[in-house]
């Protein structure tokens, strides 16, 4: 038999070559990733810094505060009627600094304040490893850094993370440009601490009326606790919590050694003890308003300037002067009329309140209220305040519904208060709002602009930014569109039946008015069937062409105001029939002038011819009939405007009474107003109370009122307007409407409508008594039915 040899499988040796190939791979890719790694790190960084994803503050904007020279806005008659300039403030020296404000910041902020470039790696890792239960890892410089950008972080990850590198970036540049000292100083003059302390002086000065180099250590505790939330932490809205979080600070101080274990135990000890002066805000009462807009318009004319001359201008540091088309008188009366009216009609919607168990609401259940309660409270600073320093909403409601100190707005004053912030919230949503503008038809100048009653409480502005329902104001549209495409005069008969298409109605009176008969008594299926007739798409056309740019609803109810239009719009077109048929865009600016006196921006009309002055003036015409004999014309008479006077207007009340108009305009001036409140759930219960003459039209007479009596303005009772060299007054004779003077090649007579029965009186009507309510009641329609 023969022997065969067990075969061994053997493993072949590594090829030494081809490892060290290998390794030397890895070796190669590790270097690559780590130089990706930093050059992508330093390309980002770059990129940050430059402004390439997302604007980046000025640092060079800290320097020097003192030189800036505020601009200064004029008005038409040469007053002074106030300044763009930045919030006050005092800034301070770090010498000027107490040793114990400085020692607390570091202890408590930023230990290695001294020892970093801006970013303390150390703290960054300790944050992201607990979480920021132990601390977070901003420094004083970074803090610092996110003062300068407006606004808060956005709660988006991403965004938060581009906020967090753009903070780095300044915080390496301030570091570069300024001394630890100077930081810290920086710093503190920076913070804003509430009540319009704007830097540790105002602060000192306001919470405990004296110097900052006065503070003592506990007071400078308080103030380095409210650096990480300055409403939770406020010595005054919340002095218990304030007391807890400033011996935090303090037990800090103790344990990184900057106070001894006496001096510790002796500052706990002492309470917080308010001497509370508050400091009144540069945007104060109505001017800020207008001075919102203003802002916004000049900044608009400074970019356009800059783009063609390469040069930067700054509202706040150039001292440029603006001149202003407002009249300090006309706007101080407008101001004042506000006043006088709110004041009483405040009194009789809070008698009215009394006996309302959802106080003040009206038709709305606890979940609808709820949920108008909680918008309020996501719009308020301090929910956005707490939100971004990361409180849960559980805690931030917890907060809302917690007593504490505040003021609040009444007609006789600010009154001081203890009461919860969601109930401040649902008592202020019971103040009756209102707008005010006025302007000369001719030249598009706006002469007065009351945006609302208090900028500190109530900062929305109702002339441009503010859009409402405007009720039965809008029909003066639908009229001259008849008037223009039908070729109708304001003898032309129109009938007042009940209207029906489909599941909607619109109540009637029955029979056959005059179209001046019409729209002075603000009569809705005139409103409906004229619009009807001439087309919604025409009407809409027309509003378009007289400066109206808001969204218009398409549909038949539009006639009678469905649509949210601003104060700005509805006076620039009513304007339009005072100036000839001529669309002026309302003004607010003449001219802008650097300090040394060079026009920077004039500001010419815009001017657009919509009409010809017969239909301009037939408008004027039917509007005076609601003046003299319709819906405004029983309050004016009370108000003490005499019917001598030449009034073209209009009144407008909204769904359930939530909005009250009144546009009036005589030969020189055109004024809108508007009242309401915040929410459209809150409003008077019946339509004498909360109709356009009973809210509108008194803020109206006592400003013109006013206006009449300062013989200065030369606006007179017993100005005219300017009658067409063909107007005759007589219905017979206007027939002229009819040849030559349309726009769309000739204008159709009664007869050729394609409707004719709609114009036909159904039976005789007895006529009802001339007073407000009875004839305002066909305009609070339900547009859902």
């Amino acid at each position: 038999m023969e022997n065969k040899k067990t075969e061994h499988k053997t493993f072949p040796l590594p090829d030494k070559k081809k490892a060290k190939s290998g390794i030397r791979k890895w070796i190669k890719f590790i270097w690559i990733a780590f130089f990706a790694v930093v050059l992508g790190i330093s390309g980002l960084f770059f990129a940050v810094s430059q402004g390439f994803v997302g604007d980046m503050p000025d640092v060079k904007e800290l320097e020097n505060p003192d030189i800036y020279v505020a601009s200064e806005i004029y008005s038409s008659d040469n007053v002074l009627l106030g300044k763009f300039e930045k919030e006050k403030t005092k800034p301070v020296t770090y010498k000027q600094l107490p040793p114990y404000l400085v020692y607390a910041l570091q202890a408590k902020e930023d230990e290695r304040f001294k020892e970093h470039s801006g970013i303390d790696l150390k703290s960054i890792a300790r944050a992201i490893r607990f979480g920021g239960e132990r601390g977070g890892g901003s420094t004083i410089t970074q803090q610092l850094a996110k003062l300068l950008f407006t606004g808060n972080a956005s709660q988006n990850k991403i965004e938060r993370a581009f906020q967090k590198l753009k903070e780095w970036s300044v915080a390496v540049s301030l570091e570069k440009r300024y001394t630890k000292e100077e930081i810290i100083a920086l710093y503190f003059n920076k913070m804003d601490f509430l009540f319009n302390a704007k830097g540790i002086e105002m602060a000192s000065r306001v919470y405990f009326n004296k110097s900052v180099n006065q503070l003592t250590l506990p007071e400078a505790a308080t103030f380095v606790a409210m650096l990480e939330a300055p409403r939770r932490n406020n010595p005054y809205r919340n002095p218990e919590k304030a007391k807890v979080r400033r011996d935090v600070v303090l037990k800090q101080m103790l344990e990184t050694g900057y106070i001894d274990n006496s001096t510790y135990e002796k500052a706990v000890s002492e309470p917080i003890v308010v001497d509370f002066h508050e400091i009144e805000s540069v945007e104060e009462g109505y001017s800020a308003y207008y001075k919102f807009y203003l802002r916004k318009e000049i900044q608009q004319y400074l970019e356009a300037y800059e783009k063609e001359t390469g040069k930067e201008l700054n509202l706040y540091k150039n001292g440029l002067k603006i001149y202003v088309t407002l009249d300090s008188r006309m706007q101080r009366y407008a101001e004042e009329a506000i006043k006088e009216h709110l004041t009483a009609l405040q009194k009789n919607f809070d008698n009215e309140m009394r006996r309302n168990p959802n106080r003040p609401y009206y038709n709305l259940n606890k979940t609808q209220i709820n949920g108008l309660m909680m918008s309020a409270v996501k719009r308020t600073g301090r929910y956005k305040q707490l939100k971004a320093e990361g409180m849960s909403e559980d805690s931030i409601m917890l907060d809302f519904h917690e007593p504490t100190k505040m003021t609040r707005f009444t007609w006789q004053g600010e009154e001081e208060v203890e009461m919860s912030p969601w109930d401040s919230i649902r008592y202020h949503k019971q103040i009756a709002q209102a707008g005010l503008m006025s302007m000369e038809p001719a030249t598009g100048d706006i002469k007065a602009w009351v945006g609302g009653i208090n900028w500190q409480h109530f900062q929305y502005d109702h002339v441009k930014q503010g859009k409402r329902q405007v009720g039965s104001t809008f029909k003066p549209f639908v009229y001259a569109t008849a008037i223009m495409h039908l070729g109708m005069t304001p003898c032309s008969a129109v009938s007042n039946a009940s209207y029906s298409k489909g599941s909607w109605h619109v109540k009637g009176g029955g029979g056959s008015v005059t179209m001046k008969e019409g729209i002075a008594k603000s009569l809705n299926p005139v409103a409906i069937r004229l619009a009807e007739m001439s087309g919604t798409e025409n009407v809409i056309q027309l509003a378009r062409d007289l400066g109206v740019t808001s969204p218009i609803d398409k549909h038949l109810p539009m006639a009678l105001g469905t649509s949210d239009i601003t104060i700005y719009e509805m006076l620039g077109a009513f304007s339009t029939f005072a100036n000839f048929g001529n669309y002026t865009k309302p003004e607010m600016i003449w001219r802008i002038e650097d300090a040394n006196g060079r026009v920077i921006k004039e500001v010419k009309p815009v001017v657009k011819e919509v009409m010809n002055e017969m239909y301009a003036y037939t408008m004027l015409d039917l509007m005076k009939g609601v003046t003299e004999f319709g819906t405004a014309s029983g309050e004016l008479r009370r108000r003490g405007i005499p019917a001598s006077v030449e009034i073209a207007g209009k009144t407008g009340t909204t769904q359930k009474n939530s909005d009250g108009w009144f546009v009036g305009i005589v030969p020189k001036l055109a004024t809108d107003v508007w009242v309401g409140w915040e929410d459209r759930a809150t409003h008077f219960w019946s339509t004498g109370e909360g109709q356009g003459a009973k809210m509108g039209l008194p803020i109206w007479a006592i400003y013109m009122k006013k206006v009449f009596a300062d013989k200065a303005l030369n606006i007179l009772p017993e100005d005219k307007f300017i009658k067409p060299a063909n107007w005759t007054g007589s219905c017979s004779d206007l027939n002229n409407l009819r040849n030559g003077y349309g726009d769309e090649g000739g204008l159709q007579s009664i007869d050729e409508l394609k409707n004719p029965t709609q114009i036909v009186p159904e039976k005789p009507v007895k006529k009802e008594e001339n007073s407000n309510e009875t004839l305002n009641s066909g305009e609070d329609i339900d547009f859902n039915k």
